[in-house]
Formats: structure tokens, C-alpha cells, sequence
């Protein structure tokens, strides 16, 4: 467990981290309200819990308390002081402290504290994680500018049936903004269809995004619903569109303008209510220059446009993507949690991710793979990179 201790007073700081380190426990040390709240802003490392001074110059206990809540961690608070009474500690507990605790400390009352503090924080993480299991749709991982900025887009557009457009790097998490702009949509009962335009041979395009009628071409043995069918009443994500043939673009604009689908070998028009997003690695804009996309397909479907940045522009997510990954790997592996150390992660944000966050989930298998149940700084200089140099 990562503990923050939060106290002017370095006699107490260093008692409670003797105390603590102890049992194990990892210890981040903040003299003054100011560091404290920094730490938990930058989100360098996740914190599990904080003990947390009143009375200190600055920015008071009770402020940092206030600002804790404010950021919904799920880390409890444990207030200390030394000049408490039944009125401040109501008030802490009144404002969302775990507990109040009186100075001198009491080693006892410490660790009872810190194990019950630490069990209700695994009920509400459990809790979350039903959740999630129930939405079925992986989490945005993040409390970058750029993360925060594309959760308050997602919200302000899901509802509405505006096509978007999400561009992005391989492995920035195009996909996952697609899938949460559905998720949050009044469309969210119907289907979600991916296409990866990219991967389909440009001669097949045409009858998996429209379908085709039995014998229209010579392994056409039945009928066959294209993904606009498919997505009816849902969501249809073109991925990679920028890879998609004049000759499908032409015919996807088609159904943008008219909301109809023609399968191949058919002369009957089928009406069909589907909401369009989009997804490329590619500029498009310099596509259309280059004649290899039509100016008017990219303006049907840039109602909205939504960046998703490299991971390299968003090093502050690292951490927070690092936990996730390995507490999702572990449990597919049916391995107890392992855990990362400050040094880690910091050597982590210094690798460049060309690869973006898949290729962060990527090194984290292979650290857990291949370390000891704590992952330390010698490990990601030993094992970050694929080829082991």
C-alpha cells in the first residue's frame, strides 16, 4: 500500500514512516498542504491512503481534506492533531475523513485504523469494478488535460446523433472513444458494429458494408446483411476510413445522404437509422490533396472533430493506466496483484511510446511476467524494450 503523510512537524513524519514502512508499506512524504495536494494532482503515483495533519501553515488539514473530496479518490483520509476535540473531529468526519486520530499516536490505534481504512477501500474498488463489468466497455483511462477534455466532448455529444470523427495515432484508443460515444448514447441498447476498413480487400468492401443477394457474385452462396443492416438503430464504426476505396466512399455517402442501403445484386433500396463515427491514423485534409479522399465524404462525417493524443503527450496518465493494466492482467492470469514503485513508473515516463498505450499494456504483461511481485526500476531498464538490449 502507498500511504501519503501529510504534517508540518518532521519528528511526526518520520515516526509514522518508520511505523509504516515497517509493515511494508511504500511512504510519500509532504511537509506542508501545498505538496500534499500537488502529489495527488500530478497522479505520479497512486495513492491508497493519507494521514493528514490539521493545523499546518498554509493550506490547513481541513482545506486538504476538502480538496481530497473533490477529486473523488477512492483513497480514505485519516486526520491527526494534537490539538483536537470531539467538535473538529465531527467536523473531519462530517467533511469525508475516514477517522480522526489524536497526537501522540498510538502505534495500535495506527495500524487498526490503516487495516479497516484499507478494507472498506477494497469494498468500493470491488463495487466500481461490478460496475464496469456491467457496461461491458473498458474504461478511458486518465486525468490528463487532454483525457478530461475528451470525457467532457463524449458528454456533451453521445446524446445527440451528430457523426464524428476521432483521429489519432495506432493505439491511442480511437476505438474506445468510439465505443463510449455509444455507450453513453440513446442508441446504447442497439448494436455496436465495427468495421476496420483497413483490413477489408478493397473488392469486398462494398458487399460487408451493404451487403449482397444470394448468387450476385460467384461465392455469394445466400444472402448476406451488410454492417449498415447489422448496426440499424445502433452505431456503425468505420475504422481506419481513411484507408477505404474511392469507389466504397462514394456509395457511404450515398447512404449519409439518404439513409439507404443497396445490397450488392439488388436494385432495392432498404432504409436504415445508423449513427456514423469515424476513425484514422491519417490526415485527411492531406489525403483530399493528394486525390486519395473526397472533400465531401470528410465534411458528412467531421460534424465533430475528436483528437486523441499520443501517449508521450500525456505522461501523466501513465500511472493510472500502469494500475489498471496490471490488475487486469493479473486477474486474467489468476495471479495474485503485483504492484510498481515510484522509481518504475518514473523510469516508464521517460520511454518514448511509439506504440501509444497498447504498447504500454504490452511492457506491463511482460513486467509481470518476467519480475518479481514488485516491479522496480532495474526491471523496466531490463525488460521495457521487446529485444531485451
Amino acid at each position: 500500500m502507498r500511504i501519503l503523510i501529510v504534517d508540518d512537524e518532521k519528528s511526526i513524519r518520520n515516526t509514522l514512516k518508520e511505523i509504516l514502512e515497517y509493515e511494508n508499506h511504500e511512504v510519500v512524504l509532504a511537509e506542508n498542504g501545498e505538496q500534499a495536494l500537488s502529489v495527488l494532482e500530478q497522479g505520479k503515483v497512486q495513492i491508497d491512503t493519507v494521514f493528514c495533519d490539521i493545523k499546518m501553515p498554509g493550506i490547513d488539514g481541513i482545506e486538504v481534506l476538502e480538496k481530497i473530496q473533490e477529486m473523488d479518490l477512492d483513497a480514505p483520509v485519516i486526520m491527526i492533531s494534537g490539538h483536537g476535540n470531539i467538535d473538529t473531529a465531527v467536523e473531519c468526519i462530517k467533511k469525508g475523513a475516514y477517522d480522526f486520530i489524536e497526537k501522540p499516536l498510538d502505534l495500535n490505534r495506527i495500524l487498526i485504523t490503516l487495516r479497516n481504512a484499507n478494507d472498506k477501500t477494497s469494498l468500493v474498488q470491488e463495487n466500481k469494478k461490478l460496475k464496469k463489468k456491467d457496461s461491458k466497455v473498458p474504461p478511458l483511462i486518465g486525468q490528463s488535460p487532454a483525457i478530461k477534455r475528451i470525457w467532457d466532448i463524449i458528454d456533451k455529444v453521445a446524446a445527440t446523433d451528430a457523426r464524428v470523427l476521432i483521429t489519432g495515432s495506432n493505439g491511442t484508443g480511437k476505438e474506445l472513444v468510439a465505443r463510449w460515444l455509444h455507450e453513453k448514447s440513446t442508441r446504447s441498447k442497439m448494436p455496436f458494429i465495427e468495421v476496420n476498413c483497413a483490413a477489408i480487400p478493397g473488392e469486398l468492401i462494398e458487399s460487408e458494408l451493404f451487403g449482397h443477394e444470394k448468387g450476385s457474385f460467384t461465392s455469394a452462396i445466400r444472402q448476406h446483411k451488410g454492417k449498415f443492416e447489422q448496426a440499424d438503430g445502433g452505431t456503425l464504426f468505420l475504422d481506419e476510413i481513411g484507408d477505404m476505396s474511392l469507389a466504397a466512399q462514394a456509395k457511404v455517402l450515398r447512404v449519409l445522404q439518404e439513409n439507404k442501403i443497396t445490397r450488392v445484386g439488388s436494385d432495392k433500396d432498404i432504409n436504415v437509422s445508423v449513427r456514423v463515427i469515424a476513425a484514422t491514423n491519417k490526415d485527411l485534409v492531406e489525403e483530399i490533396n493528394k486525390g486519395t479522399f473526397r472533400e465531401d465524404l470528410y465534411h458528412r462525417l467531421s460534424v465533430i472533430i475528436m483528437h486523441v493524443p499520443p501517449l508521450a503527450e500525456r505522461k501523466e496518465d501513465i500511472p493510472l493506466l500502469a494500475e489498471y493494466f496490471m490488475e487486469q492482467i493479473c486477474s486474467e492470469y489468476g495471479m495474485s496483484k503485483r504492484t510498481i514503485s515510484a522509481r518504475a513508473l518514473e523510469e516508464l515516463g521517460k520511454l518514448n511510446w511509439t506504440g501509444n498505450v497498447r504498447e504500454l499494456r504490452n511492457v506491463i504483461e511482460r513486467l509481470i511476467i518476467l519480475s518479481a511481485d514488485r516491479i522496480e526500476e532495474e526491471d523496466v531498464k531490463a525488460y521495457a524494450d521487446p529485444l531485451f538490449k
